[in-house]
């Protein structure tokens, strides 16, 4: 079956000024609807008749052989008709009590998730269990790792509705729960299915040599809410020197701001200086293909709480490139470690450990940016296994070839949106068949007493993110110094533009060293040699690592 396409042109289209990557997802999963259409009217559900007519254009351009139908907002009988409301996000709740007027078996609800980081999104999780969201309804989760996170968000507001509850002596319990199936997010493998001719052109294009070896990062230029750039910057000067190969970085995306884009342009300048790099607009669909198909290898160090599945080294993978990536969100589903490409391992503070984070967002002290850079700033990668594994793709070709072959494989018999497309539909066969089997009212009552410690929505990165890294900073894990690093070499690091949101004062950092120099100490005793609170000593040496100002060891 098809659901009925909840449209409005942001949720699908790539023509707004700032290109999202729930956006490519969307207009990926619409031209699925549309291939496996046939010759069913494909719906859109919509109160506003623009919507429905630019719908109607969108899929005359994708396929002029398939008709559309429109669902005018207050037409519930007509969801019914159609059995299930998709929704290209998680805003379930909104037409959970809509359906009311119906019933609340009237038809079933699915949406999806992307970045689960902001307070809205997931107040918008806890709220599916104080709303009619029914066990027919379906949350897609990218990933497994997308997964944990919503069910810890559910975990914890379960945990303050029991407390509620009690307060007034009552028993009583949320209602069920949604499916939370793991599909990922697809590609259209054909867009990347690239021939000798069509990479020597775009090599050309590109302005590169034939010993050039192009490694590719693709997708928004954003040192908070995508990935920031240090470890890659320095991974891929090391290499350069280290190899002696002439390593070019192509850059295909977005800054949405020039501000932005000066903060990339000047740590290439300083961390990054004997690697050439070439800039390609994102928007430019011709454009960025070409870069796709000029480039020898994909990289990608993704550290962002707002980065949930990644797009990007599913595109890597249909382009036959080998995928260096980080051990982190989605990221690790999708790129086999050694088969596929590799994954570096990546390390984050344990979970507790940002409350003071949550707490500054939540009461306004940090803004939505200053939140997510004090995340991500504390999220480590292994620079060593990055070094390693960047140098063997630069050096080895037949490597290269047979990493990029695998994934190739792969993304087209598990990650092509009409497979996942294929997924999605099985999903609401099911959700379709749990509805027409369900009781009237599905709803248990049985409300538990216990105090949260802290909302659902601002618990801080470490806890609601914990399935993120590959492991994490306790009081336990060890320390050592970077042999060679002095205080000076940090008030230079710490000097430029590209980290000027780095929250380790160079004192604090110098009593770290000052603790280290006796030899490796765990974060609980080097908590207390400086004074540190535990949990601020997990989030600043975890930030200290990820400058190579300490290692973490294994």
């Amino acid at each position: 079956m098809n659901a009925a396409l909840l449209f409005e042109p942001d949720g699908y289209l790539l023509t707004g000024p700032a290109l999202m990557g729930r956006q490519s997802a969307g207009n990926g999963f619409l031209r699925a609807a549309v291939q496996a259409a046939g010759d069913r009217p494909l719906a859109a559900y919509t109160a506003n008749r623009k919507s429905a007519e630019a719908f109607q254009r969108t899929v005359a351009e994708i396929d002029p052989k398939v008709t559309t139908s429109w669902i005018p907002g207050p037409r519930l009988d007509l969801l019914a008709e159609q059995g299930v409301l998709y929704r290209p996000d998680l805003v379930l709740w909104p037409h959970a009590r809509a359906r009311l007027r119906l019933s609340p078996a009237a038809y079933s609800l699915c949406g999806v998730t992307h970045t689960l980081a902001t307070a809205g999104t997931l107040d918008t999780i806890g709220r599916m269990l104080t709303e009619p969201v029914m066990p027919w309804d379906a949350l897609v989760c990218t990933s497994a790792a997308a997964r944990a996170v919503v069910e810890t968000v559910l975990d914890r507001q379960a945990d303050y509705l029991r407390w509620q509850g009690g307060r007034g002596g009552g028993q009583a319990s949320p209602a069920d729960r949604p499916l939370l199936p793991v599909i990922p997010l697809g590609v259209h493998c054909a867009d990347f299915a690239f021939s000798q001719a069509d990479r020597a052109a775009a090599r050309a294009a590109l302005g590169l040599a034939a010993d050039d070896v192009a490694a590719l990062f693709a997708g928004r230029l954003s040192v908070s809410g995508k990935t920031h750039p240090y470890a890659m910057f320095r991974a891929l000067q090391q290499a350069a020197r280290e190899t002696g190969k002439p390593v070019v970085l192509v850059i295909a995306g977005q800054a949405h701001t020039e501000a932005m884009m000066r903060l990339f342009r000047s740590g290439l300048a300083t961390f990054c200086p004997d690697v050439r790099t070439v800039f390609v607009d994102g928007k430019d669909a011709a454009a960025y293909r070409g870069a796709w198909a000029g480039a020898d290898l994909f990289i990608s160090l993704a550290d962002s709480i707002q980065e949930t599945f990644g797009i990007t080294p599913l595109e890597a993978m249909a382009a036959g490139l080998p995928a260096l990536v980080s051990d982190w969100d989605g990221y690790r589903e999708t790129v086999r470690d050694g088969v596929d490409g590799f994954r570096i391992r990546t390390w984050a503070p344990q979970p507790g450990a940002g409350v003071t984070i949550g707490l500054g967002y939540e009461t306004g002290a940090l803004s939505y940016e200053q939140y997510l850079s004090r995340s991500n700033t504390a999220v480590a990668v292994d620079t060593g296994d990055l070094a390693r594994r960047l140098g063997e793709l630069v050096t080895d070709p037949a490597l290269r070839r047979r990493l990029g072959a695998a994934g190739q494989a792969r993304a087209r018999k598990i990650f092509d949106w009409p497979v996942v497309f294929g997924a999605y539909q099985a999903l609401w066969d099911e959700q379709t068949a749990i509805r027409r089997k369900a009781a009237e009212d599905p709803q248990t009552a049985a409300w538990l007493v216990g105090a949260p410690r802290v909302g659902s929505d601002h618990m801080g990165p470490f806890d609601t993110f914990a399935s993120y890294p590959t492991r994490h900073v306790t009081a336990k894990t060890m320390v050592a110094a970077v042999p060679g690093f002095t205080k000076a070499a940090y008030r230079d690091l710490i000097a430029q533009d590209i980290n000027a949101l780095w929250k380790v004062s160079e004192d604090v950092a110098a009593l770290v060293l000052a603790a280290l120099e006796r030899g490796p100490a765990s974060v609980g005793d080097l908590a207390a040699a400086t004074g540190l609170e535990p949990f601020l000593a997990m989030e600043i040496i975890t930030r200290l690592a990820k400058i190579d100002v300490v290692s973490l060891i294994a």
